[in-house]
């Protein structure tokens, strides 16, 4: 857990649910991806938002995700849609 809330947007919680779907490194969470990522964490808990889709973009991308742009943002939530749908 140690690597992962070094990340930026990343705390004890959401290093606890990174960790429940197997992911305990950076390097697993670039593997996995943003958009998997919170496909599982909605699946094993329920939990999960646009702001947790942009805080683990931003943790893969090493920056604040307030700073991710609207462009970046509006690909991610059609990204995700377009996962979730099929």
């Amino acid at each position: 857990m140690e690597d992962l809330i070094t990340l930026p947007n990343i705390g004890k919680k959401l290093a606890k649910q990174l960790q429940s779907i197997g992911i305990n490194s950076y390097q697993d969470l670039i593997d996995m991806g943003s958009i998997e990522a919170i496909i599982k964490i909605k699946g094993t808990s329920g939990k999960g938002c646009y702001n947790m889709l942009y805080a683990l973009e931003g943790a893969i991308r090493g920056i604040r995700w307030h700073h991710l742009s609207k462009n970046d943002k509006d690909r991610l939530k059609a990204e995700l849609e377009q996962a979730i749908v099929g």
